[in-house]
């Protein structure tokens, strides 16, 4: 097993573990089907005496194995830990996913992985959850195994929701069709774009609308639109209206994300934001003259500032 990369964990000072309860999986997103397996993960935990850690991957494993289906990611690694570290559990262990690890048979995975390098006592997981090189492990397979290991497993059904499972690529769904606010109820935190900000054509501050040009997203994109969202900067919250999409007033084609943050003063240039995007408030679209698109920008703004008001739903944040 020396030859796999070893984790990066999150906190940084928890570990190594003598033994600890296990749950494995790509946990993109962070949804109410993840917290139930947490919640299940966290008893297995207290009855063992143990610690409750979690290990996920990046990339998503379909990114080594088939690059041209993988799915782009929902979170990015360390977003995925905060949401997990929320929801009780006592460390998380990102494992880099690359060709060594994909070759790993499931029993070899089983065996270096779960027991050998994570100690694990205790596997909790969800009723579809697959490993080992071709997917070839099941739970009936990991059933096998943990008998013959003396490890407890305890298998959780999925959470369903307005008729159908909870699972990452249902989100993924709703999040590429701008549906933010029905992705987010079935998340455990706002869908989260984080980007740097960079210098853009200035233009919003011509407007009176300025704006934080934002690079280097490495999640999915909500559809093109503009977007009620909530952003820390400096201690305070601000409410904000963000667009996604060019801006073909201008004859731009180019997708941009713009976040004009209400009330904000200063200079965000080469800063790190974090969007917690709300709710949709209305689709892209190209303006008659400058001034409609002032009015509109206006009226964008009010909506996000009543949108941002409201209370956070239930365990988001």
């Amino acid at each position: 097993m020396q030859s796999i990369a070893a984790p990066t964990v999150f906190p940084p000072d928890a570990g190594p573990f003598a033994a600890c309860a296990a749950a494995v999986g790509n946990f993109d997103g962070v949804h109410v089907g993840h917290a139930a397996i947490v919640d299940r993960l966290r008893a297995a935990a207290a009855r063992h005496r143990v610690p409750a850690v979690v290990l996920t991957f990046d990339p998503h494993p379909a990114s080594v194995l088939r690059p041209a289906e993988a799915p782009v990611p929902l979170t990015t690694p360390a977003r995925r830990a905060e949401l997990l570290l929320a929801l009780g559990v006592d460390a998380v262990c990102v494992q880099p996913a690359d060709a060594l690890l994909m070759a790993l048979e499931p029993e070899a995975f089983f065996a270096g992985i779960l027991r050998g390098r994570m100690a694990a006592a205790c596997l909790v997981e969800g009723r579809d959850f697959r490993f080992g090189a071709r997917r070839r492990g099941d739970v009936a397979m990991l059933e096998r195994l943990c008998a013959a290991a003396g490890v407890e497993l305890d298998v959780v059904p999925p959470v369903v929701a307005g008729g159908e499972p909870v699972s990452s690529s249902r989100i993924r769904a709703l999040v590429a069709a701008g549906r933010v606010a029905e992705a987010s109820e079935l998340l455990t935190g706002p869908y989260r774009l984080t980007g740097t900000v960079v210098v853009g054509a200035r233009r919003g501050a011509t407007l009176g609308f300025p704006t934080a040009n934002l690079a280097g997203i490495a999640t999915l994109l909500p559809a093109l639109g503009v977007y009620a969202a909530r952003v820390k900067v400096d201690g305070g919250v601000h409410a904000a209206a963000v667009h996604v999409g060019p801006n073909a007033t201008f004859g731009e084609t180019a997708v941009s994300v713009e976040v004009h943050l209400v009330g904000f003063r200063g200079d965000l240039y080469g800063r790190t934001l974090d969007v917690d995007f709300l709710d949709h408030v209305r689709d892209t679209r190209c303006f008659t003259s400058v001034d409609e698109l002032k009015a509109r920008l206006a009226d964008d703004v009010a909506t996000a500032v009543r949108i941002a008001a409201a209370p956070c739903p239930s365990g988001t944040t």
